[in-house]
């Protein structure tokens, strides 16, 4: 995701008038005086001078650049981003007077697609660090294409799989089945998602967990196309994208338990991965996970209407490793970012 700068204002108008009245003071002194010939010339000579101010006083209130657009008034709000429902969206300048033309709307900004070129860079990357296990899923939202990279077998999810735990809570919530107000534990259900997902509480996933049952748990996540055994706790970043691809598009969720759950997936308390390496004005919604040699992130990047899922799963040796495999992450997020915003 411009403001329009303060309206001009003109003086001359007060110039015109004070100039005007002095002048009518003096003719009416000296009218009584003037011969008919030249009472005759004498007006003639001001229709003149009336006529040459009108003009240039016309002049001055029509701006040089006639195809620009009219400025609107200073407390015309600013273009910014909306935080609900969903991120990306922007609020429309104040709309202008009837009599003043609509300024035209600029265009966004170009985007870079998924496509051989990006493709190439990505696996370039990956190449380059073939002493890890790496495996990447992109999604533009928009068409829903999976692009896999590297490794596209399962992973152990890590805490990445708490947005199926998540999701599968919020839909007993929407079929009447559960409470996001329920006492669950020292809080409530709505409270131990926000923990288990921004704060990646694993009590709070045991309490989620425990709510929604292991086959609950299976049978929710095959609803939505995704083979899912909660005591194997694996999936490829393909299945991991298209889960957050189906959050973000609101397929999965209604408006009001989607905006609350991609709230919590910003600003989480690990935010050295993929929005470490993301650029100014790109809006991160993500999931991490760190657990023995695992370490991933799966996220959604927004910028205007252009949203793209992006999920890096990574394996090396425990966790000796962990700064490498960080770089390459970030080395992934940047390829990624350069290529599409």
């Amino acid at each position: 995701m411009e403001s329009w700068g303060p309206g001009r204002h003109f003086s001359s108008g007060r110039h015109t008038h004070e100039s005007t009245r002095g002048a009518g003071w003096h003719l009416l002194a000296l009218i009584g005086g003037i011969r008919p010939q030249f009472l005759i010339a004498l007006i003639a000579v001001l229709g003149l001078v009336s006529a040459a101010t009108v003009y240039a006083t016309m002049q001055t209130r029509v701006p040089l650049d006639a195809g620009a657009p009219a400025p609107t008034s200073a407390s015309a709000p600013a273009d910014t981003a909306a935080a609900d429902p969903l991120p990306g969206t922007g609020t429309p300048p104040s709309e202008p007077p009837a009599s003043t033309p609509s300024p035209t709307p600029s265009a966004s900004p170009p985007g870079g697609t998924i496509g051989p070129a990006l493709d190439a860079e990505i696996n370039a990357v990956i190449k380059a660090n073939s002493a890890y296990r790496v495996g990447v899923a992109l999604i533009d939202v928009q068409d829903g294409e999976v692009h896999e990279y590297g490794v596209k077998t399962k992973f152990v999810a890590a805490s990445t799989g708490k947005i199926l735990a998540a999701a599968a809570y919020y839909h007993l919530v929407e079929t009447g089945k559960a409470s996001l107000g329920a006492r669950m534990g020292a809080s409530t259900a709505g409270q131990q998602i926000r923990l288990m997902v921004q704060q990646s509480n694993n009590e709070s996933w045991a309490a989620i967990l425990a709510a929604v049952g292991q086959k609950g748990l299976t049978d929710y996540a095959a609803s939505i196309g995704i083979p899912y055994d909660r005591t194997v706790n694996a999936l490829t970043p393909a299945e991991m994208a298209r889960t957050l691809s189906e959050l973000y598009s609101g397929r999965l969720l209604n408006a009001e338990n989607t905006a609350q759950l991609l709230s919590y997936m910003q600003q989480t308390n690990y935010e050295e991965l993929i929005p470490a390496a993301t650029p100014p004005g790109v809006s991160v919604f993500h999931k991490y996970g760190l657990l023995n040699g695992n370490l991933h992130d799966a996220s959604v990047l927004v910028q205007g209407d252009r949203a793209f899922v992006f999920v890096v799963y990574t394996l090396g040796r425990e966790m000796s490793d962990m700064a490498a495999r960080t770089r390459v992450i970030h080395q992934l997020t940047g390829t990624v970012t350069d290529g599409l915003y």
